[in-house]
């Protein structure tokens, strides 16, 4: 699949690449875990819906500079489904926060030619939410630009479960040799279907851990942590990340030579 075009450029705004990345062995996707909001506002003495909301300024700034520099893709884990776990009034807060900055984003998100999907069981999410992101990807689907995923009610092993019966109702059907399947087949069954995969998963925090999250997308992808909390993730923790991709040997299983 071809490798999305990253909208034109905006004179008076656009971030330049920074001159220690290699503009030709930038990841065409870049997925992020966007942890450590509640910490941030924990070490500040403020409610943890501060942290959220100086989250969302992280990752406004990161689609800028992904966008500015090159990069195709950005899939950010935006809510999990096992966030529903969390304190109602945090719930009722981030689903509120998500309406409202979708609400005042798209606009710019369509002037920056931006083609944004929600992926995930968006069926359980307010009914107000659910009618902007409709609204959103309709009118971006169409767009130029970066391609921006916001993984939201999402499950990586709850996609696999609904990937698996969509084959097995055809199989049912008769519609489908259960010998004809691949991982290719598989695959179309994702929400992240039409994606080339990650190349690289930067997780904020210090944390160690998939999540939950793209555990079939992720399968080869570099693994870069940073302990830079996720409100504080900016152009220079975004440019560490890179410089750790370019100087990784990608193998995918394979050896250099003379090895």
């Amino acid at each position: 699949m071809s490798r999305p075009q990253v909208a034109a450029a905006r004179p008076s705004t656009r971030t330049a690449l920074p001159a220690c990345l290699d503009s030709g062995r930038l990841p065409a996707h870049v997925a992020v875990i966007m942890d450590g909001n509640g910490r941030w506002a924990n070490q500040r003495g403020l409610p943890r819906v501060m942290g959220h909301r100086q989250g969302v300024e992280a990752l406004k700034r990161t689609l800028r500079l992904c966008s500015d520099w090159g990069i195709g893709t950005l899939t950010a884990y935006a809510f999990s489904t096992e966030n529903w776990s969390r304190p109602g009034e945090e719930v009722s807060f981030l689903m509120t926060l998500f309406e409202q900055v979708l609400a005042r984003e798209l606009e710019a998100l369509q002037q920056e030619q931006v083609r944004i999907r929600f992926l995930g069981d968006l069926s359980a999410l307010p009914d107000g939410l659910q009618a902007l992101i409709a609204e959103a990807t309709k009118r971006s689907a169409a767009n130029s630009g970066i391609h921006f995923n916001v993984c939201t009610n999402y499950g990586s092993r709850s996609e696999l479960v609904h990937a698996t019966r969509a084959l097995a109702r055809r199989v049912h059907a008769g519609e489908l040799d259960p010998e004809a399947i691949d991982e290719n087949l598989l695959a179309a069954e994702l929400h992240t279907s039409g994606e080339v995969d990650p190349d690289l998963l930067i997780r904020t925090s210090g944390e160690h851990r998939l999540s939950n999250f793209l555990l079939w997308q992720l399968a080869y992808a570099e693994i870069h942590v940073t302990d830079v909390l996720w409100p504080d993730f900016d152009a220079e923790a975004l440019t560490l990340a890179l410089q750790d991709f370019q100087g990784r040997q990608r193998r995918f299983g394979g050896v250099e030579a003379g090895e």
